[in-house]
């Protein structure tokens, strides 16, 4: 069961660097969910890469 959406804003839970949800992948055997990000790194520059999903949190609602 997949925990994030895709298109869904996430941020990495120990470095805060904020990014998006562009893939799910889910395996057999135990393996958690794994979710493709993009974002910014703090160099500044765009990149993608795997998390599972202790690694990322959802971004927190924008009070109104």
């Amino acid at each position: 069961m997949f925990v994030f959406e895709l298109n869904q804003p996430v941020q990495l839970s120990m470095s805060r660097e904020k990014g998006v949800v562009i893939g799910r992948a889910e395996y057999s055997g135990g393996v958690p969910p794994q979710y493709r990000v993009r974002y910014v790194d703090a160099r500044g520059c765009q990149t993608t890469d795997w998390f599972d999903d202790t690694a990322i949190q959802a971004m927190p609602d924008d009070p109104e």
